[in-house]
């Protein structure tokens, strides 16, 4: 069963979260934990909070299962732009220069491989 987290207008450009999030695509959720805790770049202590939420969905919605038994792994995650926020800052002559303050969304989706397995098996 998945769970989903989402991470809206995060205030950093989605060209440098996505440096992050690839980091951590389809890999073991308790292995990106430890690489998100790590990991000096600005937007990975954003992503280690939406995992760790996204780890409480996942146990929300089984409540029979443990967590580090069902093998959990990051499915899918997607960095795409959101608000642009349009300054001015005055330059040489009297003119403006424009300044783009960039903002992303996130959405996390992780999933259980145990249960693909016991699929794969029954066949």
């Amino acid at each position: 069963m998945e769970a989903v987290a989402k991470l809206r207008n995060e205030p950093t450009s989605a060209r440098k979260m996505r440096l992050v999030a690839d980091m951590i695509r389809g890999r073991n959720v308790y292995e990106a934990l430890n690489i998100l805790k790590f990991e000096p770049k600005s937007g990975a202590a954003k992503l280690e909070k939406l995992l760790v939420s996204a780890i409480a969905n996942w146990q929300e919605l089984n409540e029979d299962e443990r967590s580090d038994e069902a093998d959990l792994y990051v499915k899918e995650i997607r960095v795409d732009g959101a608000r642009i926020l349009k300054r001015l800052r005055p330059a040489p002559q009297g003119r403006a220069h424009r300044i783009r303050k960039r903002s992303n969304h996130v959405t996390l989706i992780i999933d259980s491989n145990a249960v693909e397995q016991e699929i794969q098996s029954e066949d």
